[in-house]
């Protein structure tokens, strides 16, 4: 009889498993996915880690370094290969040193905790950790910061940390509203220490970051009154994941008068691959206007 209940239990925690990696698959990216997709690109992205006494971070980038950086950051779970898309697009490549990074608990970045702690889920800590990309700046002009998901508020508090370097944040289907946290049937399965062992080490820091998230907004509350840099906040209305209402929380809480928001009715959560077009135009308009000024300015000098 034992027997029977334990073999039950096993079967039970493997379809559970199962179920759960199935539901979340699409925003995992294995490295041989990323290999079988750069096999025959001409232009692959530079892999780079930065690393000190206690902090790893895995970077991707694409582009040359003295053009002005485009800062991804993904949602959870998550990895820097979420942007493949916008990575791999050539008028991007043109005018951005596109960089991807992986969060902290995400591939193989880390941060060594003075308490021993499995995950950060702390958005103060993970903005913090996030900094030191901005070395990777090689251009004389500020970075444009683009947080996708859970990676939005992520960015919203490491743009406060460093106004003077951002020159705009961009904010896609972003999870910022501590009261519209959504919950699913697995979200419980995701905690059982059993199903942890069958699951990837991403489901298990986005399962975690999901648990505390709402308690993280809270304490952001202050950011978003602090937040100045030019911001847009694009949220579509079919979002299963991001709540629509997010985007009221926005323009309630933003103070900045250089804040734009997008609603896009019939979009649903992944809106960088779904938008892609209207994206790249938001991107390129600034850049291209100012490289136009700057033409201007040769043939002034001339």
């Amino acid at each position: 009889m034992i027997s029977v209940k334990f073999f039950r239990s096993n079967v039970i925690i493997l379809i559970l498993s199962v179920l759960l990696t199935s539901c979340f698959s699409r925003y995992l990216i294995s490295e041989k996915q990323v290999r079988k997709h750069y096999a025959s690109k001409d232009i692959k992205p530079e892999i780079h880690i930065i690393k000190n006494d206690t902090l790893s971070l895995s970077v991707a980038s694409v582009g040359a370094d003295t053009l002005p950086m485009l800062l991804l950051i993904h949602g959870a779970p998550g990895s820097l290969w979420g942007y493949m898309n916008l990575m791999d697009d050539k008028d991007l490549q043109q005018h951005f040193h596109i960089v991807s990074v992986d969060r902290v608990g995400y591939g193989k970045s880390a941060l060594k905790m003075k308490k021993k702690r499995k995950y950060v889920t702390s958005i103060a800590t993970q903005a913090k950790a996030l900094l030191p990309v901005f070395q990777l700046n090689h251009s004389d002009q500020k970075v444009i910061v683009l947080g996708r998901s859970y990676g939005a508020p992520i960015a919203a508090k490491m743009v406060t940390l460093v106004p003077e370097k951002v020159k705009e944040l961009i904010m896609v289907s972003p999870v910022i509203d501590p009261d519209k946290e959504k919950f699913y049937w697995f979200s419980k399965w995701g905690r059982n220490a059993l199903i942890q062992l069958f699951l990837p080490g991403a489901f298990n820091t986005a399962t975690a970051e999901k648990y505390s998230h709402s308690d993280e907004l809270k304490k952001l509350l202050p950011v978003w009154q602090n937040l100045l840099v030019p911001t847009t906040v694009i949220q579509g209305g079919n979002d299963w994941i991001a709540d629509p209402t997010n985007i009221d929380f926005a323009r309630k809480h933003i103070k900045s008068k250089k804040a734009q928001y997008i609603f896009l009715n019939n979009a649903g959560h992944m809106i960088t691959y779904t938008h892609l077009d209207m994206i790249k135009e938001m991107l390129l308009r600034s850049q291209l206007f100012k490289e136009k000024i700057s033409a201007i300015d040769i043939e002034k000098d001339n």
